[in-house]
Order: C-alpha cells, then structure tokens, then sequence
C-alpha cells in the first residue's frame, strides 16, 4: 500500500505541468472575436427544442449578500430567537460555520462568486460547485417531495416560465446556516432562483428565500452572472491538511474592553468608498444608526462590531482598523486577514 501511494504521489507531481495548463485552454465551441477572444455580448444560444441553452461556466458578481443576507431588511423583520443565534456565533467569531468544518456551504452558495457549472438536459440540469458539492435539478414536471428526508442541499425542480428557468427547492435541514455571518434557517426554508440569460456571457439571477419561522418576509436578491471562458474549476478538498479548527479561540467580547461607543460624527469621518489595488474589490462604508455598515460592490450591507474608535470586526474574524488624516477623516482601512492586510484606499465621500 505504502508503495501504491508513493507511485500515486510520483504521477500526481508529473501531470501538474499539464493540469495547469488546462486553467488557459480556449473553452471549444464558444463565439469568439476576430482577435481570438470570447465574445460575451453574442447572442444567448438555444437548445434543439428552443429552450435558452445555460450550460457553462459560471460566477456570481461579488456582493455582500453572501456574508450577510440580511442586509436590506428593517429592525425587527429578524425574528427574536434567530437574532439571538445570530449575535452568538457573531460574539464566537464565527468559527462554528459549517464551511470551517468542511460541510455544505448553505443555500445561498451560488451568492458567493466561485465558479460553477450548468450541465443541461431535457430533463435534468445539474449544477456543480468548485467546492465539490452538486444539485440534481429535475425538469421532468415532477412535484416536490411531501415529507422529504431533509438533506444538505436539498430537492430542487424546475421548469421554464418562457425564457428564464425557475428552480424551486425545499427539503434542507437546519444545519446550514443561511450566510456566512451565521444566520440560521429550519426546515421550513424554501428557495426560489430565476436565471436568464440575456446574451452570452451574462445572466440575471434573483434569488428569493422564505422561511417563515426565521424572518417576517421574503428575503429576494437580484446579481448578474458572468460566463468565464477559457479555464477550469480546480479541485477543492476543503479537509485536506486542515490544521486551523484547533486554534478558533476567544470571542469578540474578548477584544471589546466596556461598553464601546462611539459618536456618529467619528463614525460618519469613515463613510465614502474605498477600493483595494490587489483584488479590484471595491468597499463602501456608511452609518447606520449607531454602526458602520460594509457593501461590497454597493450590495447588500454587512453590519460591524465596534471595537474601538478606529477599529471594528468583520464577520468571519476579519479585524478592520481605518487609518485616518490630522483631521481624524479616514484616507483607508486595513482589512487583516492569515494572508497578510487588505488595504482598501478612499476613492471618495459616501453619496447620499
């Protein structure tokens, strides 16, 4: 056995050269422009039977909704002991997310803005994750299952209303939390996506989520989707030399010393926009009562822990520390991360 793995090792190092390749080999079969590139503004393409043809590689614009998917509702539309689950794994950093312990990310993982995969058949459309997880979409006109075995991802159906496909899913358990900041969801959950493809390379995706035990309304979301050509998704075995789960320690209490308060008119010094050099990830900052508020490309709005005057939390234990001018106006803020500091520079003042 001992030998069988060292000959694995021994091919598995060998074919990285040519693995790596396959990240820059032209995706076959797809309208290009006469220099060579992929035409993403060519129109939709069409099955046999006339149906819009999803099939392909996709990502998600990034937005905040992965991190946060409550980011447009009102105080109170949260019901109380969602809340209070809520602020606990917000107050432990985190660290109990089921992405952390290598399970399903959760419904909303198309949110994110990793790459997946669209297989389509006239019954059946498939849905692979760079995570390694996949969803069976049935087109056959059966119903939802009645009494369904909850599961991580749960049972999806779906048909065409025209030229957008509806996929409807339920069935989960309530073991997923519904974004990364930890809000949870029971069994109850129910997911409505929309996709339609509006020519090539793009597609418009809402998302709506009801659960009626954890929120008060429908929570809905509208991204757009981009096809990306010429690459592949790489293999991700999340347990692979996991090492990190032993050190998640300490809470967010800990690093508040007091009740931390501090003035809107501090706070409203680090609205504006700000955007990193190294990712082209743009940030905007904003009030909202008495906290700073984080949307990533203007979506969503993710709520920060204050921690002191100038430094605050983000969730997922991501530490932001704003570095400000001699008027005490910020120029940028570090985000930390085991990487190394994200800086984000203001490009300018919030607009109203």
């Amino acid at each position: 056995m001992r030998e069988l793995a060292s000959l694995l090792a021994v091919l598995l190092l060998a074919s990285a050269p040519a693995s790596a390749q396959w990240l820059k080999y032209k995706t076959p079969g797809i309208p290009r422009t006469p220099a060579g590139k992929a035409d993403l503004s060519a129109p939709a393409p069409r099955t046999a039977d006339g149906k819009p043809d999803l099939s392909g590689l996709w990502s998600t614009e990034q937005s905040s909704y992965w991190i946060d998917l409550t980011g447009d509702l009102k105080p109170g539309e949260v019901r109380p002991w969602a809340e209070a689950v809520y602020k606990q794994r917000t107050n432990d950093l985190d660290r109990d997310t089921p992405a952390t312990h290598c399970l399903p990310f959760g419904p909303s993982e198309l949110l994110v803005g990793d790459l997946y995969r669209i297989m389509q058949a006239p019954n059946m459309i498939a849905i692979l994750s760079e995570g390694g997880g996949y969803r069976q979409v049935f087109m056959d006109g059966r119903p939802l299952p009645k009494d369904p075995n909850p599961s991580w991802q749960g049972y999806s159906i779906g048909h065409w209303d025209g030229d957008t496909l509806v996929i409807e899913t339920a069935g989960f358990n309530d073991r997923t939390w519904l974004d990364y900041s930890g809000h949870p969801h029971t069994e109850d959950l129910r997911v409505t996506e929309r996709f339609r493809r509006t020519d090539f390379g793009h597609m418009q995706l809402e998302v709506t989520f009801e659960d009626p035990k954890t929120f008060t309304r429908p929570i809905s979301v509208k991204l757009n989707v981009r096809y990306a050509p010429d690459t592949e998704m790489l293999e991700f075995v999340c347990n692979e030399n996991e090492r990190d789960t032993a050190h998640l320690v300490g809470k967010a209490s800990d690093e508040v010393k007091g009740n931390v308060k501090v003035s809107s008119e501090v706070l409203s010094r680090y609205s504006g926009n700000y955007k990193d050099s190294t990712t082209k990830m743009s940030a905007t900052i904003s009030v909202r009562g008495d906290q700073l508020v984080l949307a990533i490309s203007g979506k969503g709005a993710i709520p920060l822990t204050t921690l002191s005057e100038t430094g605050f939390y983000f969730p997922g234990g991501f530490p932001i520390k704003f570095i400000t001018d001699p008027n005490g106006n910020a120029t940028q803020f570090l985000m930390s991360a085991a990487e190394g500091d994200f800086k984000f520079v203001r490009t300018s003042e919030e607009k109203p």
